[in-house]
């Protein structure tokens, strides 16, 4: 089964080769003789009844410095696809929003991965809400005085952005901390979003574990270690892999989201796990397979192509 891909993602010619998920995604379409195709969201489009990319096929290699070929520009209509990638990183803001409406038009006919219905009605950290039995205690809202009772209630509270994303503005706040009024201030001058308050978790310094799901199977897990003296595990911004197993909490948590994934059509997710607590499902953009391969040889990729080609090939 040969398939036409593309991929929606950030500008492939500046990805690190050894970290990015949607370019070893893209380098094992091609060794299963799948053709790419490789456009940025500013560049789709809805035009009088066709939703549409300008774009260019791409060839790809692991090779530093030299890792994509690009063709000609073209502007392909996205039904012409068999599979369309919704891959660029968030912020989840209305222009995300807006190219997931677009992708809305052409899926299923099209498969988009992951559903753009649903990732748009999931994201990562408001779909946790469903399962207030395996998270953390958790908040949402604006107004300054039911965040310093929920600090009341819990001690130290990390606070973060609703919609962020890479471990931007991520806040850890213990008891007292004069901060928290001029950090909500700060927040409420930026934008008009709620944010989102959980109990702190101190095992968080041995770890934030991010499991990958293929059709909400667990494919294996990675280990993401804060720096010393950081709140903040996301590699973005220094945290270390480390090779690691699941627990049997952790089977759990996923044969409970198992079937909420695979029936919202979330081909590709990684929750994110501490100390035996669920505190994202991140739908958008997950990362970690490159990470996952290099420490347990478990080829994500390999088990995400042939969970989409069956898909496909149950479509006819």
């Amino acid at each position: 089964m040969s398939l036409y891909v593309a991929l929606q993602m950030d500008p492939i010619e500046d990805v690190s080769i050894d970290a990015d998920s949607t370019f070893r995604i893209g380098l094992e379409a091609e060794a299963r003789g799948h053709r790419l195709f490789q456009y940025t969201v500013d560049q789709l489009r809805y035009d009088e009844g066709r939703v549409i990319a300008r774009g260019r096929p791409v060839t790809l290699r692991r090779r530093q410095g030299d890792h994509v070929t690009f063709g000609d520009w073209a502007e392909v209509e996205l039904t012409e696809f068999d599979v369309v990638w919704l891959r660029q990183d968030p912020p989840f803001d209305m222009g995300y929003v807006t190219s997931t409406h677009l992708l809305d038009r052409v899926h299923p006919g099209t498969l988009v991965v992951n559903d753009p219905f649903w990732v748009r009605n999931c994201p990562e950290k408001l779909m946790v809400l469903d399962f207030p039995d395996l998270t953390p205690p958790t908040m949402i809202a604006r107004d300054p005085a039911a965040f310093r009772a929920f600090r009341a209630r819990h001690g130290e509270i990390i606070v973060k952005p609703l919609y962020g994303n890479g471990g931007a503005g991520v806040f850890h706040l213990k008891p007292g901390d004069a901060n928290l009024s001029a950090l909500l201030e700060t927040f409420a001058g930026i934008n008009r979003e709620p944010m989102i308050a959980q109990k702190y978790l101190p095992a968080v310094v041995k770890g934030d574990k991010r499991i990958i799901l293929v059709d909400g199977d667990p494919v294996g897990a990675i280990n993401r270690v804060p720096q010393e003296g950081e709140a903040r595990s996301n590699m973005h911004v220094g945290g270390r892999a480390e090779k690691i197993g699941l627990t049997e909490r952790e089977h759990e948590i996923c044969a409970r989201l198992r079937p909420v994934l695979r029936d919202k059509g979330l081909i590709f997710t990684g929750i994110d796990v501490i100390d035996g607590w669920l505190t994202e499902i991140n739908v958008t953009s997950p990362t970690g397979i490159q990470e996952l391969e290099r420490f347990d040889g478990i080829n994500a990729a390999e088990v995400l192509w042939q969970a989409i080609e069956r898909r496909v090939a149950d479509k006819g």
